[in-house]
């Protein structure tokens, strides 16, 4: 299952620099607007202990954990949505995304220019977000000005549903107020679905600090931050970009006694990792053996079928049944034969919703 998310921000914010920690590539990092002129794409691997506790029972001849891919996007600035800055271009590239990772600059340095010329968190939020609006509104006026009369005309149920969820969607947009904010119905949402509103994605703030304050876990800029995303019910993450890049590149035992040595539990890295994976409501679901052992991503509520779909289209196609064990009962006794002496190895059936950490082995016939 491919999704990604779009790292976005005025320039000079930390982006290409995050991007950088997240890929370990080298994509240009320079201390001027627009360096990043084309999307660079890259993927992550989701660290998971669980995967690390099948290895260690398994032994498999392949380790394969599930990734999660970022697009670094070129800085927006003010007036993007009108094109400038090559701002047209850079929102088509944040429409293709399922969720957005918007990079604030929560830190102040003289010898890296800030596009506004100072630092002001909340200031570059609005920047951005009103982009985004615009260009949403943009795209609602043009449709609603070609679908008005036919509905009004012909009373063609579709239509005129359309233009409904359209008008309320204008409505939000001029008060400023983003389209994840407003609710709709699952038809209305596959209505809209196609027109890849910026708005309707879910968004994650990275509060991008200092070196010395992300030690502290906090400076005045993040908090500000954390203040107006509470109010939105988004979250936030604090970390130093900087610091991410440095650690990127060296051993994971070195990167975890130096995060333990100054205090911090988990790096910035991984919680972004994990929030955004949560954001989008995707959970892992594995599948174990001699041969392989491997994390597969899905979405919460989906079905065994669907979810044997994703390992190949045959196996959702001819689904019969799915075995599956949970991976608390397979910490717990050990050994996958125990399991099943436990009579914990379940035979699901089709309406069976997976759950994160099931260990699969689907039955299929073509």
């Amino acid at each position: 299952m491919s999704l990604k998310a779009g790292i976005v921000g005025l320039p000079n914010v930390g982006k290409s620099t995050l991007f950088n920690a997240i890929t370990k590539k080298n994509v240009l990092a320079a201390n001027y607007p627009f360096a990043t002129i084309e999307p660079n794409v890259g993927v992550v691997f989701v660290p998971d202990k669980r995967l690390d506790f099948l290895n260690e029972l398994y032994q498999p001849k392949s380790l394969v954990p599930t990734t999660f891919e970022f697009t670094d996007i070129a800085g927006l600035v003010q007036g993007a949505a009108s094109g400038e800055g090559l701002g047209n271009k850079f929102l088509s590239h944040i429409r293709e995304v399922d969720a957005i990772v918007e990079v604030v600059r929560c830190f102040d340095d003289a010898s890296i220019t800030h596009v506004s010329g100072k630092t002001d968190p909340l200031r570059d939020i609005d920047i951005i977000n009103v982009e985004l609006i615009l260009a949403d509104l943009e795209i609602v006026v043009n449709r609603i000005g070609k679908i008005e009369k036919k509905a009004a005309t012909t009373k063609e149920k579709d239509v005129v549903l359309e233009l409904d969820v359209l008008k309320r969607a204008q409505t939000a947009l001029e008060k400023n107020i983003p389209l994840r904010a407003v609710a709709y119905t699952e038809d209305e949402l596959l209505l809209i679905k196609n027109f890849n509103f910026l708005t309707l994605k879910p968004i994650i703030y990275v509060a991008n600090v200092s070196e010395e304050d992300v030690v502290v876990g906090d400076n005045a800029y993040s908090e500000q931050v954390k203040t107006y995303a509470a109010k939105e019910g988004n979250e936030v993450i604090v970390m130093c970009a900087k610091l991410e890049e440095e650690l990127s590149s060296v051993e994971a035992s070195e990167r975890d006694e130096f995060l333990k040595s100054i205090g911090i539990a988990n790096s910035g890295l991984d919680k972004l990792i994990f929030a955004t994976y949560d954001l989008l409501g995707l959970a892992t679901f594995f599948t174990a053996g001699a041969d392989e052992c491997r994390a597969w991503t899905f979405k919460k509520g989906m079905k065994a079928p669907k979810c044997a779909g994703i390992i190949h289209k045959d196996f959702e196609r001819g689904f019969i049944k799915a075995e599956v064990m949970s991976y608390a009962d397979l910490v717990e006794l050990k050994d996958e034969k125990k399991v099943k002496e436990a009579g914990k190895l379940r035979i699901e059936g089709k309406d069976y919703v997976l759950q994160d950490g099931d260990i699969c082995y689907f039955r299929f016939n073509v």
